[in-house]
């Protein structure tokens, strides 16, 4: 075994075959040019296609990568955690198997953790993803920071950098449903963001459909604030307030104009207009309530088969 590790870099993986090949070409070198000791740890989250087996070549063949082996699918932020419990290094450097967030990038985000940062963030520019993935993107980013009051340009690039410190505290948190990047941030002293280089997408499909978008927002909004059930409880306030008005309008004016049936239509679209309102808060408050009973199940995060390259 090498010494112990300076660096850990973090790969989560899932369905990645055709990236993982040109991903450690194009690691490797990086990490020995920094001249530092470092290791490499992929997560597998339960891959369907050749990607288990060719980690477990790398395993065999580079004495700094190690690979967590999960029974099933337990999502990209799991799969994180389940690193960073197991990496060593003063730094741990979070990265996609993708290559749309170059590896050369790394040393940039090292020197500044050496600096005094204890949380890098990085901001994706001239992104190579599309109109659609941009506009939900920055739809996040203002959403949640306007939620949280968290202050991150970029919440969807996971090319980051964490200080030891922050890691362990990191991994005493337990909940089953997290946003690493912001879990970071409420336990950084000195975060600080750069500018990172991003490219297309070259082999493979993004994991993240449209769903799996919605949800992250969700996760992210209820996750680490309760604004949304406080601006569902003033918007309760402000359509009553609306609703009594609008009662005392329509009283007047029957007194005024007499009975009349015109109108109808109109009162059954502000109907329907409250009603989904209504709706949308059950259902906000049904998604806190979901998320009180996965913690209270207290249910293994996920479940790790097998180890590669970690030694005894």
């Amino acid at each position: 075994m090498p010494d112990k590790p300076y660096i850990s870099i973090v790969i989560p993986v899932y369905n990645e075959e055709l990236n993982l090949p040109p991903l450690i070409d194009r690691l490797y070198p990086v990490m020995e040019q920094i001249g530092k000791p470092f290791e490499i740890i992929f997560t597998d989250d339960g891959s369907r296609d050749s990607s288990l087996s060719i980690l477990q070549g790398m395993a065999e063949k580079f004495p700094e990568v190690r690979v967590i082996e999960f029974n099933g699918n337990f999502g990209q932020h799991m799969a994180i955690l389940a690193a960073f419990e197991k990496s060593t290094g003063k730094i741990v450097i979070t990265l996609d198997a993708d290559l749309q967030n170059p590896p050369e990038e790394i040393p940039r985000l090292v020197r500044e953790v050496e600096k005094g940062h204890d949380v890098v963030g990085t901001i994706r520019q001239k992104r190579r993803d599309s109109m659609f993935r941009k506009v939900a993107s920055r739809i996040v980013n203002i959403t949640t920071n306007k939620m949280t009051g968290m202050h991150m340009s970029d919440y969807g690039c996971m090319l980051r950098a964490y200080h030891r410190n922050v890691v362990n505290n990191i991994n005493r948190c337990q909940e089953t449903t997290t946003f690493i990047p912001a879990l970071a941030q409420t336990f950084s002293a000195n975060p600080t963001e750069i500018e990172v280089a991003h490219a297309e997408r070259s082999e493979g499909e993004s994991k993240y459909s449209l769903y799996k978008l919605i949800r992250l927002n969700f996760d992210l909004m209820t996750g680490f604030s309760v604004v949304p059930l406080q601006l569902f409880a003033l918007m309760g306030i402000l359509t009553a307030l609306f609703s009594v008005a609008f009662a005392v309008f329509l009283l007047v004016r029957r007194f005024i104009i007499g009975a009349e049936v015109e109108g109808v239509f109109t009162l059954f679209a502000i109907l329907f207009f409250f009603i989904g309102i209504i709706i949308f808060g059950i259902g906000l408050v049904g998604e806190y309530v979901g998320r009180i009973y996965q913690e209270v199940r207290k249910r293994p995060r996920y479940v790790v088969r097998r180890l590669h390259g970690f030694g005894e």
